[in-house]
């Protein structure tokens, strides 16, 4: 088994710059002697958030839930909130979870509450850190986390340029059930996974 003392950097080079991300490769020598280039993109952290908002809440905004029925047991569970949006990139809408790029200066948590209340207009009273974790390493630098969010309260929301989003809610039970629908997506379904394993959903 090799260790990191075990390969040489011989060289970094950033080939591109965008302002969402950076790319480029390093040069390395590896165990066996030989080199190789191995080439990455660079990505600011990203948080993920599971909120979980009371029922009642949802009926004094609406009256009716978001996950496409309405109806007299709105307030029977507990609801988890979700965007849904469409990603050009892979040009696909995807239903997930609130998620968004840590500032300079900014927890997790902070972050996520931010991007929480930009996203959806519900404000988190108590946030905990579930986990962070790297992410598609063989490729990316990139680190993310999981956030868990409860005691929403109406907020103010404000999208970016960018972000044309819709909100959505799915009941706490049938949320990893619906996120596991096509087209899925590895934030929500690893997010809803560390939740479900900690007890929370």
């Amino acid at each position: 088994m090799t260790s990191s003392d075990d390969w040489t950097l011989i060289e970094e080079v950033t080939e591109y710059e965008t302002p969402w991300y950076d790319a480029g490769y390093d040069r390395l020598e590896q165990p066996d002697g030989s080199e190789k280039r191995y080439y990455w993109a660079e990505l600011p952290p990203a948080v993920v958030v599971v909120a979980r908002v009371d029922g009642s809440l949802l009926e004094a905004v609406d009256g009716e839930r978001t996950d496409g029925t309405a109806g007299d047991d709105a307030t029977d569970e507990d609801h988890l909130l979700f965007v849904e949006q469409y990603r050009p990139t892979i040009r696909e809408t995807h239903l997930e979870l609130p998620a968004g790029i840590v500032e300079d200066g900014e927890s997790y948590t902070t972050a996520a509450a931010r991007e929480l209340e930009e996203e959806t207009g519900f404000r988190p009273s108590s946030t905990a850190l579930l986990q962070e974790y790297a992410v598609a390493t063989g490729v990316l630098r990139h680190d993310r986390a999981i956030v868990y969010a409860e005691g929403l309260e109406l907020g103010r929301r404000e999208l970016d340029s960018n972000e044309f989003l819709e909100v959505r809610t799915v009941p706490v039970s049938r949320a990893l059930e619906r996120a596991r629908e096509q087209p899925a997506n590895d934030s929500t379904m690893s997010a809803l996974l560390l939740a479900a394993e900690d007890g929370l959903l």
